[in-house]
């Protein structure tokens, strides 16, 4: 867990083709991204963090650009770092692997579990997915059911949203 210490710094990016979107950076990289509209959700996880808030437009500025180059399709990997000391260990363990699924491609949540040495916590994985602080970077949209199908998204207008960035990417699905 985050220490009292850690200071965030909040930036945004706007107009983007899935709208308005407010991040937290901390000095050890992203820690939340939330689509503008929810912006209590993003607040309430800040206040969890119990961390010092400021703005510094240097200090965002790579991550709002790379962001914004995702979202137009000129992006497939973020260069920038993840500050990972804010998840709790097997939301981390999940999400490291989330993070790792190549632009484009699908895994399912057993595969995710079997992968983390979990193969009957699919449930537990879909659960550390469902409250992904850094949806888009963390490429939550690309974990799909056992089925094929797309199955929860929290982010934007849900499932909508989620099949839009599976789109945007070339991902194949059934």
């Amino acid at each position: 867990m985050a220490s009292p210490s850690l200071e965030i710094y909040l930036g945004e990016l706007n107009r983007t083709p899935l709208g308005d979107l407010r991040f937290a950076v901390s000095a050890q990289g992203l820690v939340a991204v939330e689509w503008a509209k929810s912006q209590p959700k993003l607040d309430k996880y800040l206040l969890r963090l119990k961390a010092s808030i400021g703005v510094s437009p240097k200090i965002t500025r790579p991550y709002a650009k790379e962001i914004g180059e995702y979202l137009k399709g000129k992006r497939r990997e973020f260069t920038f770092p993840i500050d990972w000391s804010t998840l709790k260990p097997f939301q981390r363990k999940a999400l490291q692997a989330v993070y790792a699924i190549p632009y484009g491609e699908t895994r399912t949540y057993a595969e995710i579990a079997a992968q983390i040495g979990h193969p009957h916590a699919y449930r537990a994985v879909g659960r550390a997915n469902a409250t992904n602080p850094m949806p888009l970077v963390i490429p939550c949209h690309r974990v799909i059911g056992a089925d094929g199908k797309l199955h929860g998204y929290g982010g934007g207008e849900g499932l909508p949203t989620k099949e839009w960035l599976l789109l945007m990417e070339g991902a194949v699905m059934a």
